[in-house]
């Protein structure tokens, strides 16, 4: 009895560097920057690569905006439906001049298409977190005030997150005045949001519904059983794509990937989704056939993932 209890023990004490070794395998493959951290939702399991490591926040930024907002809508200072103007025009951080967002450059048209006219604060929410509008985020971040949405991510204990500013101020972004994040301001933000300690356990509820409707799924949820429900938001400029959610499977788990320094966002995926693959099979003990994938797996991609006859 004692002999099979002490293999156990060894199983469980072998399981976390097992996983580390097999992602950060990947990660010397891929020869990116990468920062992974994972912890179950019941702190009973983690992985931490480069959790601290700052990286360009891209969209992963508007988490937080979204954490605001329903705090503001939780103090009785919003409603969810409450009207805005939409107007294309913001104010750089650097010297307050105006600007313009660019339709050409957005992922969204339904906000464009409302200028002049008004949209509720709800379906701002829904665009800039399941299509990542530009436009809505900015128009949040303008009526939420940055100050406060900084003071929430501090609030909750977040810091490696850094809010400066709306998106495309192109003269901040010269001057280096960055949005910023860490894996594990990430992680602590998706864990607040996942164990109902972000806002209220109503608020979280509805920001989870919000997350799970994501449209961008190339990365985590691209590497796990068909059908499984993740609650994430993804991020994407130049060289940089990241992915930062909530698995949603029998043992429920935070997961974020950063990923800095790959040209193709059908190379970084694919990195993304080996790497979810891994730890999906590292918390539910299982491997994945090619079969099981949320998404079809290219030839290439079964390369990356170390599956099929290659």
């Amino acid at each position: 009895m004692n002999l099979i209890i002490l293999l156990a023990a060894l199983t469980v004490a072998q399981s976390p560097a097992t996983l580390e070794s097999k992602v950060r395998a990947l990660i010397a493959e891929s020869g990116a920057e990468v920062a992974v951290a994972y912890r179950t939702l019941d702190g009973k399991s983690e992985l931490l690569i480069d959790p601290d490591k700052s990286f360009h926040a891209a969209s992963t930024m508007k988490v937080p905006v979204m954490i605001e907002l329903f705090r503001q809508v939780e103090t009785g200072k919003l409603k969810l439906d409450d009207p805005l103007p939409i107007r294309n025009e913001f104010r750089s951080i650097v010297d307050g001049s105006p600007y313009k967002l660019s339709e050409g450059d957005d992922s969204d048209l339904e906000v464009y298409a409302n200028a002049g006219k008004t949209m509720t604060l709800r379906r701002l929410n829904e665009l800039m977190i399941t299509v990542s509008s530009n436009f809505a985020t900015n128009l949040l971040i303008e009526k939420l005030g940055v100050e406060n949405i900084r003071a929430t991510v501090t609030k909750l204990g977040a810091d490696g997150m850094k809010v400066l500013r709306g998106v495309e101020d192109s003269k901040a972004f010269e001057k280096g005045m960055n949005n910023a994040t860490t894996a594990r301001a990430l992680l602590v933000l998706f864990e607040r949001i996942g164990q109902s300690r972000a806002v209220s356990p109503a608020a979280d509820k509805e920001m989870l519904e919000v997350l799970k409707r994501q449209k961008f799924n190339d990365g985590i949820p691209a590497g796990l059983p068909k059908g499984t429900p993740v609650a994430h938001k993804t991020g994407t400029i130049t060289r940089i794509h990241h992915d930062a959610g909530i698995v949603l499977g029998p043992k429920p788990y935070v997961l974020v990937i950063l990923v800095r320094g790959i040209q193709d966002q059908k190379v970084s995926g694919p990195l993304m989704a080996a790497i979810s693959r891994e730890v999906w099979g590292s918390a539910s003990s299982s491997q994945l056939p090619v079969s099981s994938f949320q998404f079809p797996v290219s030839s290439f991609q079964k390369r990356q993932l170390g599956t099929g006859h290659w």
